[in-house]
């Protein structure tokens, strides 16, 4: 009887998922990541690469 209650407090203790402070760290870093990708994509160089690459795209003959 006790080896069975030490199992069902076992399963009882075990972390299944992430408390909320990993959640809030992981939304910090993936807006943290989301602003460092819209500031390299909306930069002058990639700008300028991502319209050539959709001129080519559409002016191109099938």
């Amino acid at each position: 009887m006790r080896e069975l209650c030490w199992k069902m407090w076992k399963l009882g203790r075990r972390d299944a998922g992430m408390v909320t402070s990993e959640y809030a760290m992981g939304i910090i870093a993936a807006v943290g990541f989301a602003a460092v990708l819209y500031a390299v994509v909306t930069s002058g160089q990639v700008s300028a690469e991502l319209q050539a690459i959709v001129k080519r795209a559409l002016s191109a003959r099938m």
